[in-house]
């Protein structure tokens, strides 16, 4: 089979032929046909300092997919042949106290799909019967191939209540503005959502923000000015990973305010503790997905609105065939558009 792979330890991949990955009785193997490209896919081509520290390579990278069920283990059940389906990224051992508790995102043993095992960036892969996500069957595929991102914006968005609540997010990237289109669903009051992409922020409009800002002219004082608030945000998304955007988002948070973090700080923030005691705040940090909650909610939001469909769908900006994978993965780099897909099936 044809796979986006990674030899050695360095930078760069390369399209080989690879073998095709064996099916064990409690595993399903995927006819792939469309793969996002996620910042962990960069940052492995790259080979930074995360990647060299986490990374052993040989391996085929990818975790966000859309594909087909082409074979099944001898002990799969609820899985059959033909089935359309996406998954979960982690895999978990099912043993720990996490785990046994029904917590298995926070399994102290996770593999990593295409990080710590070959990953979807393949014409086949191979994954447990207990990580596959069926999908209606009218979901298109694309819309399938960012049912992972996806769910780390519900998995944020969710995580506190937002009906009638001013909600400020930080970071316009993919799943900053999946996060955006799905507060509006829910029924926040406010939206304002900061980046130092324009397209981005236009994207952000149209995910029902009420104002998205450059905050490299604005500060986010303005935008609460503007929309008449009194008391600062109720909740806030920091997406970003920015030194600067925690900082300014506890600047502006009401008393009691509460911050869903899913950025991955690329550097030391400094922040005023006291104002976190004093204001009583609450920051909560966010990873993947609750397994499976959160996929039951994305499936039901997108089954139930096509307007957030709509909006979900449009977030993917560029889809180009896998053996142009270099195309698609300099467009993702430059952060100036939404979501990139590889396609598969026509490679």
């Amino acid at each position: 089979m044809l796979a986006l792979f990674k030899p050695s330890a360095g930078p760069g991949l390369q399209l080989a032929e690879r073998p095709e990955p064996e099916v064990g009785e409690t595993d399903v193997k995927i006819r792939v046909l469309r793969t996002g490209i996620c910042g962990t896919d960069l940052h492995i081509d790259a080979w930074d300092h995360w990647a060299a520290e986490t990374i052993a390579a040989p391996i085929i990278p990818g975790h966000e997919f859309y594909g087909e069920v082409v074979e099944i283990g001898s002990r799969v059940h609820d899985v059959t042949v033909g089935q359309r389906v996406s998954g979960e990224g982690h895999i978990v051992c099912g043993n720990c106290r996490n785990c046994r508790a029904g917590r298995r995102q926070m399994c102290i043993r996770t593999i990593g799909l295409g990080v710590n095992r070959d990953g979807a960036f393949a014409e086949f892969l191979v994954i447990p019967e207990s990580n596959v996500w069926v999908h209606h069957d009218n979901i298109d595929p694309d819309l399938g191939a960012i049912f992972d991102p996806f769910g780390n914006a519900v998995h944020t968005a969710l995580m506190f209540p937002l009906v009638g609540e001013d909600v400020l997010i930080t970071g316009a990237g993919p799943i900053g503005l999946m996060a955006t289109a799905v507060a509006r669903h829910i029924g926040a009051r406010f939206i304002v959502v900061t980046d130092v992409s324009e397209p981005r922020l236009e994207l952000a409009k149209a995910m029902g923000a009420d104002i998205a800002m450059n905050v490299a002219n604005h500060r986010i004082i303005e935008a609460q000015k503007t929309l008449g608030m009194r008391e600062g945000f109720d909740v806030g998304f920091e997406m970003s990973g920015h030194k600067s955007a925690l900082p300014e988002m506890i600047e502006n948070l009401t008393h009691g305010g509460r911050v869903a973090m899913l950025g991955l700080p690329s550097e030391p923030i400094e922040i005023d503790w006291s104002k976190v005691v004093t204001h009583m705040l609450t920051l909560k940090g966010i990873y993947g997905r609750e397994m499976f909650e959160t996929w039951m909610a994305m499936s039901s939001m997108l089954l139930s609105s096509e307007l957030l469909r709509q909006r979900i769908s449009s977030v993917i900006t560029d889809r180009v065939p896998a053996r142009e994978w270099r195309e698609g993965f300099e467009i993702a780099r430059a952060a100036g558009s939404g979501k990139v897909v590889l396609d598969w099936q026509n490679i």
